[in-house]
Formats: C-alpha cells, sequence, structure tokens
C-alpha cells in the first residue's frame, strides 16, 4: 500500500488546500499521474500519485486545510 501525503512545495510551505481530488475511489492511477490539486499561498498546483495502483481511500475532503507532510 502507497500511502499519499500532502505535498510540501516550498521550503515556507507549513499547510495546503486540498482543492479537489481529481480520482475517485477505486479508480486506477498511474505513477506520477496528477491525482489531486491543491493551494498554498503562493500557487495553486496539481500533485502526482507517488506510485501506481488502485485508489482506496480519502482521508480528507475538498476543501481542507492539511499540514504538510500528513497522510490524506
Amino acid at each position: 500500500m502507497i500511502e499519499i501525503f500532502m505535498p510540501k512545495a516550498g521550503m515556507d510551505m507549513q499547510e495546503g488546500t486540498l482543492i479537489r481530488w481529481l480520482k475517485n475511489i477505486g479508480d486506477e492511477v498511474e505513477k506520477d499521474e496528477p491525482i489531486m490539486e491543491i493551494e498554498t499561498d503562493k500557487i495553486t498546483m496539481e500533485a502526482e500519485a507517488p506510485g501506481s495502483g488502485i485508489f482506496l481511500s480519502k482521508l480528507v475532503d475538498d476543501g481542507a486545510v492539511v499540514p504538510v507532510l500528513t497522510v490524506i
């Protein structure tokens, strides 16, 4: 099982907002495929899957503010 973390997009980044998931539970995911959109105090960006497999769960809902490196 591969865990997905809130990425740290800069040295000063402490938290990010998960704007929306791009995948649904049960979807196939390929490594490096965009799986979510996040927003920091400076940018909005897509974050990529760390590995391939089936998307099993969402621990954080769209719109949540999450500390960096938290499993989401």
